[in-house]
């Protein structure tokens, strides 16, 4: 999905000769802290409420503030995880969206930005997910979806993303079946680490571990 397919158009566009109160209640109203600037159909930077908040003056025009502007944006072709990227990178609750002429086509909220990455991720479809640590050099796709494939799943989702500390690869993967003991256990077996396992058999292992050891606090 594009950028250009998720900006809205009903977050509002502050101007050059809009007043600073004026932009302060824009985003009270809309519940963010953060709305693009336009010169006509420019876009010239963002304002935070924060840099609002340090004017001297209320009623001061915007384009007294430009100093303050933060020109950072996604373009509308972009995939709209990029949009993800620059919103966590640069702490913004709006994020502008801009032609390759640099005109504001419509800016999108972080939040919303969640909600489509949850889509994209389909989260909310029932399904199980394990994170494996190992060395880079060891990483296979191939490998890894033909086990998960041999215990009757499939991968809806996966990642890689590089431990700072440890050096070391963690693959996330969401397979479509929520029972996942078996592809744990195979995984195991192929001495994959696994860090972490999420699924429904979590909640029945713990009932069985509580239930273990009730019945050994009642032998004594």
């Amino acid at each position: 999905m594009l950028t250009r397919e998720l900006s809205s158009q009903t977050l509002p566009v502050l101007r050059l000769q809009d007043k600073v109160f004026q932009a302060l209640e824009m985003m009270n109203d809309n519940r963010v802290t953060h709305l693009p600037v336009a010169d006509g159909d420019k876009y010239v930077g963002i304002l935070s409420e924060e840099d609002l908040l340090q004017a001297e003056n209320d009623h001061s025009t915007l384009d007294t503030l430009e100093q303050s502007f933060f020109n950072v944006s996604v373009k509308e072709e972009e995939h709209f995880l990029k949009a993800i990227q620059v919103a966590a990178e640069n702490g913004l609750t709006v994020v502008p969206v801009v032609s390759e002429e640099n005109d504001l086509v419509g800016s999108v909220a972080y939040n919303d930005l969640l909600k489509f990455s949850s889509e994209f991720m389909s989260l909310s479809e029932p399904g199980g997910l394990m994170v494996l640590e190992m060395e880079s050099n060891q990483y296979s796709f191939n490998d890894i979806s033909k086990l998960v494939e041999a215990n009757n799943a499939q991968i809806t989702q996966l990642n890689t993303s590089n431990d700072a500390e440890t050096g070391l690869m963690q693959v996330t993967i969401r397979v479509n079946k929520p029972e996942i003991s078996d592809i744990v256990a195979a995984f195991q077996r192929h001495e994959y680490n696994v860090k972490y396992f999420f699924g429904e058999e979590l909640y029945t292992n713990e009932l069985r571990s509580n239930y273990d050891n009730l019945m050994n606090y009642l032998k004594i």
